[in-house]
């Protein structure tokens, strides 16, 4: 499985970085809003840190209007993946944007048959928002199961990204599950680190060491 990160703060970026397991980036308006920066310069230098996939995503809501935008995403970085809502408007702009060969990631999915719809339409990427279903109820992971396995049934090269991360166990059941990509906060990526074991079995090898010195 492959992390990446669903943050635009570029420190929290280059940590993760330095860690030698992170394998891409996600963004998106609010994320990048929430720097206070240049969002094209923020792209700039998420692409330099990072040696996967960068994605950033389109605030247009028709058709001609993504694919200006996806183009100008794409000219930054060949690193780039353009987010599109999944909207009939989207759909017809991931169809053009796969024949020009631009990466895209179709997010905001919630159901199957958005997933498939979109798969279909030549998309790169699905993100299953799994922790908003949580929120309301419904199963997140089910739903990740279930593109799973009809991409599964089809062939589809479009990849699963399991979006809307709340918690480790998110990122360990979309494991499980066979999802290719997990996107979460920086706060979820420290907390897979964590076992109080670990910690309390390191104070122990340090303290029986500190005996033998003395």
């Amino acid at each position: 499985m492959k992390f990446f990160l669903d943050t635009a703060n570029v420190r929290e970026i280059a940590q993760a970085q330095e860690l030698g397991v992170l394998d891409g980036v996600t963004t998106n308006p609010t994320l990048l809003a929430k720097e206070g920066r240049d969002p094209v310069q923020v792209i700039r230098e998420i692409c330099k840190i990072v040696d996967g996939p960068v994605n950033a995503e389109v605030i247009s809501t028709d058709c001609d209007g993504m694919i200006a935008e996806a183009r100008r995403w794409a000219e930054l970085d060949e690193k780039i993946v353009v987010k599109i809502p999944m909207t009939r408007e989207g759909m017809k702009a991931v169809s053009r944007l796969a024949d020009e060969d631009i990466p895209t990631n179709v997010t905001l999915i919630f159901s199957p048959s958005q997933a498939l719809i979109a798969a279909k339409a030549g998309a790169s990427y699905v993100s299953p928002f799994v922790g908003r279903l949580d929120d309301r109820s419904e199963n997140g992971m089910d739903l990740v199961s279930k593109i799973i396995q009809i991409f599964d049934n089809y062939g589809f090269e479009t990849e699963v990204i399991v979006a809307s991360i709340r918690h480790p166990m998110h990122v360990v059941e979309a494991a499980l599950l066979g999802a290719d990509i997990a996107t979460m906060p920086y706060s979820v990526f420290e907390k897979l680190f964590e076992h109080p074991l670990t910690d309390v079995g390191l104070a122990q090898f340090l303290k029986d060491w500190e005996k033998l010195q003395r």
